[in-house]
């Protein structure tokens, strides 16, 4: 084999590894703040409440009695005095309620605390203390209520406000007006009059959720009736985004989309749809101001839309796609359930993996093991039974996934999520161009680095460019990047396989002294310096550069830039001392002992990229998931799969009989 030959059978195996990377109860089950209900909700008594066949609807209903107190207290007692006797007398009647609701639940754990709260806000009522005191209680209650009984609260998928607003206009628009003052043709026959969506006093106490349940399941004692017969849950969701759109102003409306777009840090504030769902605009004003808590609301609200773009749709997808996998199954159709599958994880889940890695990669190997596990179900034709529960298993992972990307960022995480991610990405790359520089200068070919420099130099300025294009010009598909990774992996596991066998052969017994004299130092005269070095220094640098642009991304929508530009800096300065360490270490060692032990690394890295190659290809189904007894090591490859285990080990027998030939063969007198 020529050096030319050699050094680009190497360059090549870079070079695919380098662009690779490039080419509950059930659904939605979360904890929510309270419920707005825009009048008298009604509950069942104690001893009714204790049998009834659907928990989930009786949580709903405390939930939203304990809203209806958050919000009209006030309306009650003023400054410690009642200013309303009748209104006083209901929200003691409704404060019983409450806390005999609570105590009919399904025993669980916490709800002797949601009793306790229960009773001290009664206390507190009978007692005339101050509105905003009530309101906090109140409001601190229903949190905790959906906290111990989890119901869902967030539409599946995006909401569609263009059939909203005919919904409106069909359902809607008699009583409340047509632009949603309460003004409309039906209104002066009501007792009481229907609500003003356009009341912005009242708007600001009103969760996207509450009006979402006052759809479904009206009001008590007015002519609000319920629509949850009449109307789709889907729609209903999009009726009540539509609704809450009237309270915003033209000036505010000017103002929201600029805010979102410019103010990264809020992104974090409202990260999905969920969370959307359940906030309160008076309570998001105590903590980022009024003004701004109104119009990123406003915007938010009008365009749910934008939160797709920060990967919640996605989410949202992948849920509802696992639902209808699990109907299909059900129905007797598994192609069509193994598709739907591959689409929730891939389409849905899959692009937010950079983020949830950033913030918890065990997680993020939970859900990608347990959606193998699910296809691997499906594909073994178990009951349907079986396939449920794995469902269920992977919709609880869903919601461990919506809590960790819900929650904000501190300083501290943002500078560690940084930190690690610039040290882990540079480290494969730092160690082939620091090999590269420290073999040139043992051979003594020092007027050729300016070619290694100018590869990894280009390969920052070109992540760069390439983030911009992937991010601005086109969208690589999930499947797309796992069969360009899997397949990649495989190819440059091989490739690493021949040039560790090869390393270790050259390595020994003084062979590499003669193959070096004899021919590599021709091959560099040969003017395939520029080509080899440069090439080898850049893809070896591109993946790594790519990858972590992508992540540093995902962390800066999520706020805190000082802590993510400290990780940065940081980072930088431990890669540059491990960069000093090791040119200085490979000063001293032997240049057939650092490639002896070169051709193992290699070797093991081409066991790793097997294992990882094909776990890839099982992820995007492409090749069956058969489930086995055995750890999950990611960082080696190593899956609790059979396919993966069984490549690993023919990859690792060929490295081992390549090594042994090599030992027995005998020394070349001439390379």
């Amino acid at each position: 084999m020529s050096a030319t030959v050699e050094l680009s059978f190497i360059a090549a195996a870079r070079a695919i590894c380098g662009f690779v990377s490039l080419l509950g109860f059930a659904v939605m089950l979360s904890c929510a703040t309270p419920v707005m209900a825009a009048e008298t909700p009604t509950l069942p008594a104690a001893n009714e409440a204790a049998s009834t066949a659907d928990p989930i609807e009786h949580v709903r209903k405390v939930w939203k009695l304990l809203d209806y107190l958050a919000v009209d207290y006030s309306g009650a007692v003023s400054g410690g005095a009642v200013v309303s006797e009748a209104e006083f007398g209901e929200m003691k009647e409704f404060s019983a309620t409450v806390l005999a609701g609570l105590t009919a639940l399904p025993p669980r754990e916490g709800q002797a605390d949601l009793i306790t709260q229960g009773t001290a806000l009664q206390a507190a009522i009978g007692a005339m203390h101050d509105s905003a005191e009530v309101n906090r209680m109140a409001r601190a209650t229903a949190r905790n209520l959906l906290a111990v009984y989890p119901v869902p609260s967030a539409p599946a998928g995006t909401p569609d406000l263009a059939r909203a607003a005919a919904l409106y206009s069909e359902y809607c628009a008699a009583c409340h007006g047509v632009g949603g003052a309460g003004d409309g043709n039906s209104a002066a026959s009501l007792d009481p009059p229907p609500i003003a969506f356009t009341d912005h006093a009242r708007a600001r106490e009103r969760s996207l959720f509450s009006l979402f349940e006052v759809i479904s399941q009206g009001l008590a004692d007015t002519s609000m009736a319920s629509f949850k017969d009449n109307i789709s849950e889907e729609d209903r969701w999009a009726l009540a985004f539509y609704i809450s759109s009237f309270a915003a102003t033209p000036d505010v409306q000017a103002k929201a989309e600029a805010l979102w777009r410019d103010d990264a840090a809020l992104h974090a504030r409202i990260p999905n749809l969920d969370v959307l769902t359940r906030t309160v605009e008076a309570e998001l004003g105590a903590e980022i101001g009024d003004e701004k808590a109104r119009a990123l609301l406003v915007h938010l609200r009008s365009h749910p839309e934008a939160l797709n773009r920060s990967s919640t749709g996605g989410r949202m997808f992948a849920r509802a796609q696992l639902g209808e996998s699990v109907k299909a199954y059900q129905a007797g159709d598994a192609k069509k359930a193994a598709t739907l599958a591959l689409s929730a994880y891939l389409e849905g889940f899959e692009p937010v993996e950079a983020i949830l890695r950033t913030k918890d990669s065990e997680l993020l190997a939970d859900v990608e093991a347990a959606m193998v596990n699910y296809r691997a179900r499906i594909a073994a034709a178990a009951p349907p039974g079986d396939v449920t529960a794995q469902a269920a298993v992977v919709n609880g992972l869903f919601d461990k996934t919506e809590t960790v990307l819900s929650s904000a960022e501190d300083a501290t995480t943002a500078f560690l999520g940084a930190f690690t991610i610039l040290v882990r990405e540079g480290i494969e790359a730092l160690l082939v161009v620091v090999a590269m520089i420290s073999f040139l200068a043992k051979v003594e070919r020092r007027d050729v680095l300016r070619y290694v420099h100018a590869g990894w130099i280009s390969a920052l300025a070109a992540g760069l460019v390439t983030w911009g294009i992937a991010a601005y010009a086109f969208d690589i598909s999930g499947a797309n990047r796992e069969l360009t990774e899997g397949f990649s992996a495989l190819f440059a596991a091989v490739i690493l396989l021949g040039v560790g066998i090869w390393m270790h052969q050259k390595s020994l017994a003084g062979r590499w002294q003669i193959y070096l004299k004899d021919k590599l130092s021709a091959a560099l005269d040969k003017k395939s310096a520029f080509f080899f070095l440069f090439m080898l220094s850049f893809v070896a640098v591109y993946r790594e550069v790519f990858e972590t642009i992508l992540f540093y991304i995902a962390l800066w929508t999520r706020g805190n830039g000082g802590g993510i530009l400290g990780g940065f800096v940081a980072g930088s300065a431990v890669l540059a001392t491990i960069t000093v360490i090791l040119l200085r270490t490979s000063r001293r060692l032997p240049i057939s002992q650092f490639f002896s032990w070169s051709s193992l690394l290699i070797a093991v890295l081409s066991v790793v990229l097997a294992g990882k190659g094909v776990a890839a290809l099982q992820e995007v189904g492409m090749l069956p998931a058969i489930a086995v007894n055995g750890p999950r090591l990611e960082l080696l490859g190593v899956y609790p799969f059979a396919l993966t285990l069984i490549a690993q080990a023919i990859v690792l027998v060929i490295a081992v009989a390549g090594y042994l030939w090599n030992m027995r063969s005998p020394a070349p007198t001439k390379a």
